[in-house]
């Protein structure tokens, strides 16, 4: 690499910046998360009809000590605004969760599990319990520590941004009409 361009057999990791070691270590961890979420959702779809992400907010509000806002969920679970409506909308449907307004912020909603919503989270555990086998039964004491402590890092670095439910909207430009100028 000369004055910050790349030679002409530079790779391409190199010149966007990783290294080897880290290029081989990001594509080992992707596709281990990959080749974990493709068991987690066969397996919830299978034994609950749901996907991860509805588990998922099932989950935290089943963990919850009462409701939590749409807003807590969004950033818990990482999701966009409009997805965990959507999301929340089919949870409803299905009699797993209520949605209602807070009495306390007229632009909150809150979100609670139901009975039937606890019941399939009860249900689909032990199976999802089972599939996270796949990530822990390869690990020592020792690497388990150091995994957790290694990612509750690189997650809280990545938290430090703010969440994604508090990036503003994007909004389309709004098409402007050309204007005529007399003759």
């Amino acid at each position: 690499m000369t004055d910050g361009q790349p030679d002409d057999g530079a790779s391409p990791a190199a010149a966007v910046g990783l290294e080897p070691r880290e290029l081989g270590a990001y594509f080992v961890l992707t596709e281990a998360v990959s080749l974990l979420q493709h068991q987690v959702e066969q397996q919830l779809r299978a034994e609950g009809g749901i996907s991860y992400v509805q588990f998922e907010l099932l989950a935290r509000l089943a963990d919850a000590r009462g409701p939590l806002t749409m807003t807590e969920l969004a950033d818990g679970v990482v999701y966009s605004r409009s997805g965990l409506t959507y999301q929340a909308g089919l949870l409803e449907k299905a009699g797993l969760i209520t949605r209602g307004p807070s009495p306390d912020d007229d632009r909150a909603t809150l979100v609670t599990i139901t009975d039937h919503g606890r019941a399939l989270v009860d249900r689909v555990l032990p199976g999802h319990v089972q599939v996270t086998r796949l990530l822990f039964d390869p690990l020592t004491d020792d690497d388990l520590h150091h995994l957790g402590d290694i990612m509750t890092r690189v997650r809280d670095h990545m938290r430090a941004q703010p969440p994604r439910s508090a990036a503003p909207r994007k909004r389309s430009p709004k098409p402007t009409t050309p204007t005529t100028t007399p003759e």
